[in-house]
């Protein structure tokens, strides 16, 4: 008898390089969309720049756009003697630094109330906290001029014996306008910490102040330095509540510096563009600083079911 023929075996599957190759073209149009994007996004900062670098004879003669004759820092260094630039950037971080310290500080109190200690009406509050962000600002510009005129302060405090023109109504402004989003997002972020951490910390024996301080507090430092670093540049990029509560010229935040660089008859905008170069450095030191800390408090939980 002859042996029963045996089955061919299965069809090879296809080479992987031939599956992923639709996968490796898509990847490559996903790539190829984020660049124009980001260079859409970097376009004014990098025109910005190479303006900076050209005197504004030859860019007047020849264009923005076309190639450079001359090249050098003269402008840079013009511009930040010709503003007083120092004194201004001592202002601002005067405003910012304690505004983003105070408004992490308190947000992520109320958000601890809400998301761990489960408060009564926490989601209210949470609504009322975010609700302030939804409100204009230039709606209330006139009576937070009016009270700030009528609180009093004494004068160590501000030289005009009353909230306005002094740093404390712009740090006030600030932080009562920045409040409600660090709620939000140190809220839902906390939300996402194992229980388990916290019931622990309270069969220790941990009060309410250990189980905020000691366990809550450090497993919020990716979201703290998000937050801490977006805040820093919302306040320190601020023109609005400087220009209205502060009367005195030698107390506004370095964005007001710019204005020292327009000639009644004649704006040289190669210098302007160069005083708007050294303005924006401090944000982007602290992102180039805070960056790992950053990406990690925007990243985080993205792959949770």
């Amino acid at each position: 008898m002859t042996a029963p023929a045996t089955a061919p075996p299965p069809a090879a599957r296809p080479a992987p390089a031939v599956a992923s190759a639709p996968r490796r073209r898509g990847r490559f149009g996903v790539h190829a969309f984020l660049f124009v994007v980001s260079l859409g996004f970097l376009a004014p900062l990098l025109l910005a720049v190479y303006a900076s670098l050209r005197p504004y004879e030859e860019t007047a003669k020849y264009g923005y756009f076309s190639l450079p004759r001359h090249l050098s820092f003269d402008y840079y260094v013009q511009a930040f003697v010709d503003s007083g630039m120092t004194r201004y950037f001592m202002n601002s971080l005067v405003i910012a630094v304690p505004g983003v310290l105070l408004t992490l500080f308190l947000a992520s109190f109320v958000a601890f109330a809400v998301a761990r200690l489960r408060m009564r009406g926490g989601i209210v509050l949470l609504m009322v906290f975010t609700a302030g962000n939804l409100l204009p600002q230039q709606v209330i510009v006139t009576p937070l001029y009016v009270l700030f005129n009528k609180i009093p302060l004494p004068y160590w405090m501000s030289d005009s014996m009353t909230m306005y023109d002094s740093f404390w109504a712009v740090i006030a402004v600030q932080i009562a306008f920045q409040l409600g989003f660090c709620v939000f997002v140190l809220a839902n972020f906390m939300r996402t910490l194992p229980l388990e951490i916290l019931e622990a910390a309270i069969v220790d024996g941990a009060g309410v102040w250990a189980q905020y301080w000691r366990v809550t507090l450090p497993l919020c430092r990716p979201a703290l330095a998000a937050l801490g670093t977006l805040q820093f540049t919302w306040m320190y990029n601020d023109f609005l509540w400087g220009l209205v509560f502060l009367s005195d010229g030698d107390k506004l935040p370095v964005t007001s510096a710019l204005n020292n660089l327009r000639g009644q008859f004649f704006t040289d905008y190669n210098l302007l563009a160069a005083g708007s170069v050294l303005v924006a450095l401090p944000t982007i030191l602290v992102f180039l600083l805070l960056q790992r800390h950053f990406i990690a408090g925007l990243t985080l939980g993205a792959n949770k079911g």
